[in-house]
């Protein structure tokens, strides 16, 4: 081996090689959990987006919703889809990630951050559920199951109708909704947090049903955005979305 190819390689080994994982590591990682009824599929247009801007994604589907409908049971509650997300980012090895929660998302994580905050650079809120240790999605709501329809142990979205095929809405874990939270560890409270309150067009914010959500996390100190979108952001303005969870991602 002459000299100068020696010097070469010895260049490539100590310089263009170590950039080359600093790049892919330098990636933002971000976590998506879905909405009461849907599954990892509803964020898919923004994985792409997200993905296209060179960051890495995951959007996990909790126990019993969407493509793992078949496992839904009277047993699934808060902490099967808190561990589904926990292990996901344990098993995925993932580190400094952006955890994204969509509304009933909130509440598992709110959980995650409780378990495993050092894995956690940010937590953005999408017009999701924010509680406080022992609250439930029916106390937060005053929400009564009678109100609902309840079929083993699912709760059925009146939207959803006989004969659709997939991707669709299924029935969401009535004991999700009736289990209390239980938060216990304060260095979740270190992680920057966001809150993204979406309100339609024409509406004034204080009207929307997340609303108070977007209250608790200003009083906490956290920065509150606000993008004029339905509910479901992912599919009404997944552009604008994108772009938002983007540049909290990167500050």
């Amino acid at each position: 081996m002459s000299f100068y190819k020696a010097i070469s390689i010895c260049l490539l080994i100590l310089f263009i090689i170590p950039q080359t994982f600093a790049q892919k590591d330098s990636r933002q990682t971000y976590v998506i959990v879905h909405g009461a009824w849907g599954g990892g599929w509803a964020f898919r247009e923004v994985d792409s987006l997200l993905t296209q801007k060179g960051a890495q994604v995951y959007r996990p589907t909790l126990t019993g919703q969407g493509e793992r409908v078949h496992l839904a049971s009277e047993k699934v509650g808060l902490y099967t889809h808190i561990l589904d997300i926990v292990n996901t980012i344990l098993f995925e090895d993932l580190h400094e990630i952006v955890l994204v929660g969509h509304s009933y998302g909130g509440m598992v994580i709110t959980g995650v951050a409780d378990q495993i905050p050092d894995r956690i650079q940010k937590i953005i809120y999408l017009d999701a559920m924010l509680p406080e240790n022992g609250e439930s999605v029916f106390s937060m709501s005053g929400g009564d199951e009678s109100r609902y329809q309840i079929e083993n142990g699912g709760i059925i979205p009146a939207w959803v109708k006989g004969g659709q095929a997939p991707p669709k809405d299924v029935p969401h874990p009535l004991k999700t909704w009736k289990d209390p939270i239980l938060l216990q560890n304060p260095k979740r409270l270190e992680i920057d947090s966001y809150y993204i309150l979406t309100v339609e067009a024409e509406k004034k914010p204080e009207e929307d049903g997340f609303a108070r959500h977007a209250a608790r996390a200003k009083e906490k100190g956290w920065k509150v955005y606000q993008l004029e979108a339905d509910h479901n952001a992912q599919w009404s303005t997944p552009v604008e979305l994108t772009e938002m969870l983007f540049e909290i991602g990167g500050e």
